[in-house]
């Protein structure tokens, strides 16, 4: 009986770590981790991106953020690696 119950957290788990891929956490959870579980690298076509927010590593996360709300007004986080992420992050210093 314990181990099916095991099997159930397991698979819940795995199924919500799933559907996580390139989203932000909420707001709320800004202080003490990264805010991104996983990125996008897939090209998202400017007209859709209403704003982009670049965050630095630092004590709260290794990693380099970009989190870009799109109009529609979903977050999604961005691979800092991808070359067209990279001339977003370019164009937004350079301002």
């Amino acid at each position: 009986m314990m181990g099916k119950a095991v099997a159930a957290v397991l698979t819940l788990l795995l199924i919500s770590t799933l559907g996580a891929e390139g989203n932000a956490l909420p707001r709320s959870a800004i202080e003490l981790r990264c805010q991104c579980l996983g990125t996008h690298s897939k090209f998202i076509h400017p007209k859709f991106i209403q704003n982009v927010n670049l965050i630095p590593s630092g004590p709260h996360c290794k990693n380099v953020e970009v989190i870009a709300t799109l109009t529609d007004g979903r977050e999604v986080c961005l691979e800092p690696t991808a070359p067209w992420v990279k001339l977003i992050i370019k164009a937004i210093l350079d301002k």
